[in-house]
């Protein structure tokens, strides 16, 4: 489902995060979880155009190899770092089947990455996988559709996207259509939306503990930018949440 999906997109992906959701809501939340990276190694997975390792590296991360399962996302990642070059290495791998590593990683990050598990044991391979690439006490972040996300935001368009149920259900949870309404193409991408302890089961399973989730929240520049009341919807029933273990 989810390399067809990507393999389509390239680096139109790029204009997700211009997006007020995404600018404003999901890239300084995620950032804020993850913290102060400097001088550690961060392992992104489901990197996509590696938007999240360039930040990461610039932030003073060490190392920051990037893993996609998608070809194409890789390639766009790819042709980003020769113009713009920052020492970060990408790599086509599926993270449910990711090969040792020739090391062992402070961080592990993984943007829209689980919930893309076809069902709760690959799900668990994935966790077993990230936990084996973390020192002893690393960090796993990870940032995803809201489990319990009720589709019933008044004006998620009005935040650059919208969020449909397909009526299908998979093993993890409810599928998800996600739709960025990006100019002049509108770009959706068909996920999953795990249940809340399908999450904490297999990442628990996989030996992490500490397991907390994190609200999304509002960077003070989207307050200034659009106002308090332009983001009362959002915040009442934000379509991703965060969390954050530890290995």
């Amino acid at each position: 489902m989810s390399v067809q999906q990507y393999d389509g997109i390239g680096e139109a992906f790029e204009g997700f995060k211009s997006l007020p959701l995404m600018r404003y809501g999901e890239v300084p939340s995620f950032l804020g979880m993850v913290g102060d990276v400097s001088g550690t190694s961060v392992l992104d997975l489901a990197c996509g155009t590696g938007f999240y390792s360039r930040e990461f590296k610039r932030r003073g991360a060490t190392d920051v190899p990037g893993v996609d399962i998608s070809v194409e996302m890789v390639a766009a990642a790819q042709r980003i770092e020769q113009r713009e070059p920052l020492d970060v290495r990408y790599e086509v791998g599926d993270v449910a089947e990711l090969r040792p590593l020739d090391r062992r990683f402070g961080i592990a990050v993984g943007v829209q990455c689980l919930n893309y598990a076809e069902d709760i044991a690959a799900m668990e391979r994935m966790c077993r996988n990230i936990h084996r690439s973390l020192v002893p006490g690393g960090e796993f972040f990870v940032l995803a559709q809201k489990p319990d996300y009720r589709f019933d935001c008044p004006s998620l368009d009005t935040y650059g996207f919208l969020c449909e149920p397909t009526g299908e259900e998979d093993e993890t949870g409810p599928r998800v259509r996600v739709t960025a309404l990006l100019d002049p193409q509108p770009i959706s991408i068909v996920t999953t939306a795990p249940r809340r302890e399908v999450y904490e089961e297999c990442l628990r399973a996989a030996g992490f503990g500490e397991v907390e989730w994190v609200p999304l929240q509002v960077s003070e520049a989207g307050i200034r930018e659009f106002g308090e009341d332009f983001w009362a919807d959002l915040l009442a029933n934000p379509p991703l949440e965060m969390l954050r273990c530890r290995a």
